[in-house]
Order: structure tokens, then C-alpha cells, then sequence
């Protein structure tokens, strides 16, 4: 029975697996680790894989997972459900430690002191369930706005501080650069598909605007207020403008697609997009800047979402101890600065920001490390496994509202209503 569901989601074409290690080594352990698929991580993951075989033995199985957040989610929970063995080592996101950590081993007494001190303590911190540590981080995420550098000089404008000046930049440079010939050129793209990715974007939204952050801090619904309706107002008014409709459907890599193109003059994204965007055969190599989020009013401040992962070792793992070790492989030190230097993932190891060799590589980390301690969070923690169901609630009324389904004022208290049944006096 356990050996269906990974069948039949192979079947389905939802994951794909690869195994690898040295050729006869029949005593070896296999360990299979769970990686995702978005950018570059799985190659990545697999080369990193590949070391730790061949420096111990043993032989890795990897599986990828599908690139969009909650679907690889719903993997994770019908494999877990059921108690499946067939699973290692899942990465998982900053925000389901209280979603699946019951399925998870407490990682702390595989683990000496200094382990753990050599990382953020926020991020640490982040992935403890009732006092066990169910993960240890892998890399940090922060929204970053991306623009085209030799567009903004080639046409007057500075990078924008807040969305007003984002927006009269994206639609004076669209009309200059359309009349010039490219009637491809957008604005802005972003992460407005109805998924978890909308959720981080309308979340920097709000804030920027002075909006909340969903849950005021006594764990009560809001967001039935000026400064989030404002903010997914503004929002709104970019579709069809200097947002292109078909962003709707946009997560991640479609926006990528776009703005690495050459078809964008703005793009949110997560930094990963960085070293892909000034990859080898990337047309716009060498011509991309990025900087903080916009602010959206007075009331607001440049706002990013906190992202990123870490990595969970399975209770029915048959192989505990070296799943251990190879999450200790991945999270060290040497393996995070080859993914900061490859893929721009941003390490979990305050250390790293101060690597002179690293720094030369990829020198805008200097700039994430503040981000990544003013990031702000989801709700996740304090809603625990009722998180999903608050996300969904949020990004749909989000999504309607950018999709001209109601106006945000209706929608969002609608979705309070909704979140509102979802607790007690803010106790979920």
C-alpha cells in the first residue's frame, strides 16, 4: 500500500525520481530525499546528493517534487498520511513545520550545540513544534523587486520607492518601448496565480500599504481594513495595464520566463531569479538590478515575505541516522555557499555573509542579510495546522479581486467572515 502512492503519483507525472551513488556498493543504505524543481534546486540537490554518496557509500534516490508550493504540499501529505516509508528527507517550506511536524523526527539530539548555533536563531526557532526541532534550514527567502538596470538609465528613471513610481515607470517605459518596435514589452510581472505565491505577494501588499498582516497579534482576523483594501485596489488597477492579464496564471517560473526574456521592466520574484537571469545564455545578463519591495503608502514600509526551506527527516524513515547525516551535508556550511554562488539561494548562516570570496561572487548578499532579518512572516506558526485553510481563504478573495470578481472591500470580508469561523477569540 505504501509503495502505491509514490507509484501512482509517478504515474500522474507528479514526481519524477533519479537514483544515485557508486556502482556496487550492494551493503549500501539508500537514502531518497524529496527536492524541488523549481529553477535550478534539483540539479543543485542531485550534485549535492552525489557527493555525499560517493563520500560515504551510500546511495541517494531523489525524488522531484512538483515546482508549485501547495501542490508538493498535497504530496507530502498523502505520503506522510499514510505513513509512507518511501521518503527520506523532505524539503519542505518556512511555513509547514506546524502542518506536517508531527510526521517528523526531532532532530536536536542527532545534533551537537554548535550545529544549530551556526545558523539564524529566527530561522532555527521557526521550525521548532511544541519544543522539537523539526527541520533544519536550508536557505532563506526574501521577495525582491527585479528591474531592467539599462531600461530605467536608457529612458530617465531611478528605481521606484514606492508603487506609484513603479507604476508611472513601467507604463512610461511599455509606450516608449513599444513605439521603438518591442510590442511584447510589459510592465510588471509577479506571482498572481491563485496559489500560495499570491498570498506572499498580496502579504507585501498589505504591509507596504499599512494593511496588516492578516492576523492582527492577538491572533485575530485582519483584514477588513483602509490600508488592505487600498493595497489590492492598486493592485487590481495593474491588470490589463502594466500587467499583462495572463499574469493571473503566473507563479514563479512564468514570471521568470518573462522578465529573463527580455519582455519585462519590472518582476517579483524570489532571489533565486538572479543567477538564473544572469546565467550564460540569459538575454538580459548583466542588465538586471533589484531592490527592496515599493512602499505603498505613508502608513506603510518596504515589505518582503519571508521564504525559504529546510529539511525534515521522515518518523518512518528505515534509515534515520543517515537521513541525519545527509541533512547535515546539505545545510553545511560549504554546501550552502555553493548554492549562494550557483543558484543565489540565500544561506542560513549568518558566517557566510561575511565570506569575502562569496560576497565577491554574488555581492548583493551583503544587501539580503537585513532583509532577510526584517522579512516579514506568515501567519503559519500561530495557525498551525489550520494554515492552509487561512492561505486559501486569503488568496482566493486576493485572486478575485485581481480577476475584477467583486471589489477588495467585499472580498476581503467575505474572507473574514470565512477566517473568522476558523477560531475562538484568536485562539486557532
Amino acid at each position: 500500500m505504501k509503495r502505491t502512492l509514490v507509484a501512482t503519483a509517478l504515474a500522474l507525472g507528479v514526481v519524477t525520481t533519479a537514483a544515485l551513488g557508486a556502482a556496487g556498493t550492494a551493503a549500501a543504505a539508500t537514502v531518497t530525499v524529496a527536492c524541488s524543481a523549481v529553477g535550478i534546486e534539483y540539479r543543485l540537490c542531485r550534485e549535492a546528493a552525489e557527493a555525499w554518496a560517493a563520500a560515504t557509500g551510500n546511495e541517494v534516490s531523489l525524488i522531484q517534487t512538483p515546482s508549485l508550493a501547495n501542490e508538493r504540499l498535497a504530496v507530502f501529505q498523502q505520503l506522510l498520511g499514510a505513513e509512507s516509508d518511501e521518503i527520506d528527507v523532505f524539503q519542505i517550506d518556512v511555513i509547514w513545520p506546524g502542518l506536517l511536524g508531527r510526521h517528523f523526527i526531532d532532530l536536536e539530539p542527532h545534533l551537537e550545540p554548535a550545529d544549530l548555533a551556526a545558523h539564524f536563531p529566527a530561522m532555527v526557532e521557526n521550525n521548532r513544534v511544541d519544543g522539537e526541532l523539526k527541520a533544519l534550514p536550508w536557505f532563506g527567502d526574501v521577495g525582491l523587486l527585479y528591474a531592467r538596470q539599462d531600461l530605467l538609465e536608457r529612458h530617465g528613471f531611478a528605481m521606484p520607492d514606492t508603487w506609484a513610481e513603479l507604476e508611472a515607470a513601467a507604463a512610461a517605459i511599455v509606450e516608449a518601448e513599444r513605439v521603438a518596435g518591442n510590442e511584447r514589452m510589459q510592465g510588471f510581472v509577479f506571482q498572481a496565480k491563485a496559489y500560495e505565491g499570491l498570498t506572499c505577494n498580496a502579504l507585501e501588499w498589505l504591509v507596504s500599504f499599512g494593511g496588516g498582516r492578516i492576523l492582527a497579534d492577538d491572533g485575530t482576523v485582519d483584514l477588513a481594513n483602509p490600508g488592505a483594501v487600498a493595497a489590492l485596489e492598486t493592485a487590481a488597477g495593474w491588470i490589463g495595464g502594466i500587467a499583462p492579464t495572463g499574469v493571473l496564471n503566473y507563479a514563479e517560473e512564468e514570471a521568470r520566463g518573462v522578465f529573463q526574456a527580455g519582455h519585462a521592466v519590472f518582476m517579483r520574484n524570489w532571489p533565486y531569479a538572479w543567477a538564473l537571469a544572469n546565467g550564460e545564455d540569459s538575454p538580459v545578463r548583466g542588465k538586471v538590478a533589484v531592490a527592496r519591495l515599493p512602499r505603498g503608502s505613508e502608513a506603510g514600509q518596504n515589505a518582503s515575505a519571508l521564504g525559504g526551506g529546510g529539511l525534515a527527516v521522515s518518523r518512518y524513515s528505515r534509515h534515520p541516522e543517515l537521513a541525519v547525516d545527509l541533512v547535515r551535508h546539505l545545510t553545511g556550511a560549504e554546501e550552502q555557499a555553493r548554492r549562494a554562488k550557483e543558484g543565489a539561494f540565500n544561506p542560513t548562516r549568518p558566517a557566510l555573509y561575511e565570506d569575502k570570496a562569496l560576497l565577491e561572487a554574488r555581492p548583493f548578499l551583503a544587501r539580503l542579510q537585513p532583509m532577510l532579518e526584517d522579512a516579514v512572516p506568515r501567519p503559519a506558526r500561530l495557525t498551525g495546522d489550520k494554515y492552509a485553510r487561512l492561505s486559501t481563504a486569503f488568496w482566493n478573495a486576493v485572486h478575485d479581486t485581481l480577476s475584477g470578481r467583486g471589489s477588495a472591500a467585499d472580498n476581503l470580508a467575505a474572507a473574514k467572515q470565512r477566517l473568522d469561523r476558523l477560531h475562538r477569540d484568536g485562539q486557532w
